[in-house]
């Protein structure tokens, strides 16, 4: 099954690319590489999920926002590489996660990222990572999520 259809199947819709809030460009490929920009949980152009995880907001919050940010992350990449069928490996996940003190759950909040790039793209979706917990986001996004991901 293609990736395209996968999404389809799981009722995701990527849309398009996220227009960035600063100086900077939403994805770069190089070679066959792309990098992502950090995105945050965005949704039709509204910051769905804002404040600090273990204080205003539940691991269960954060896992969604994740999720949204690693779909965010898919639209840049399909804004470089027209399908996401062109996908061949994702090779990293990076996720900051705004977070209050003694709040230790970073890679919970993460995995809404790791599980959704997993059930997209099944073993080639298998990633290293990172999960950093951080005093602060722009905008006050719960979660920030980067990814890197290999062309076919």
């Amino acid at each position: 099954m293609s990736y395209e259809a996968k999404l389809k199947e799981l009722d995701i819709t990527v849309p398009d690319a996220p227009k960035p809030v600063a100086a900077y460009v939403a994805a770069v490929k190089d070679g066959n590489y792309v990098y992502t920009s950090g995105q945050i949980p965005f949704i039709a152009g509204e910051l769905k999920f804002k404040g600090k995880l273990g204080k205003e907001l539940t691991v269960e919050e954060g896992y969604e926002a994740a999720k949204t940010c690693a779909i965010n992350c898919l639209a840049a990449i399909k804004g470089q590489i027209g399908s996401l069928d062109n996908i061949e490996k994702v090779i990293k996940i990076v996720g900051f996660v705004n977070s209050a003190p003694e709040f230790y759950d970073q890679p919970k909040v993460i995995n809404g990222a790791s599980e959704l790039v997993g059930s997209i793209f099944g073993k080639a979706g298998e990633h290293a990572r990172s999960a950093v917990g951080v005093a602060e986001l722009p905008l006050n996004a719960a979660v920030e999520v980067e990814m890197i991901i290999k062309v076919k």
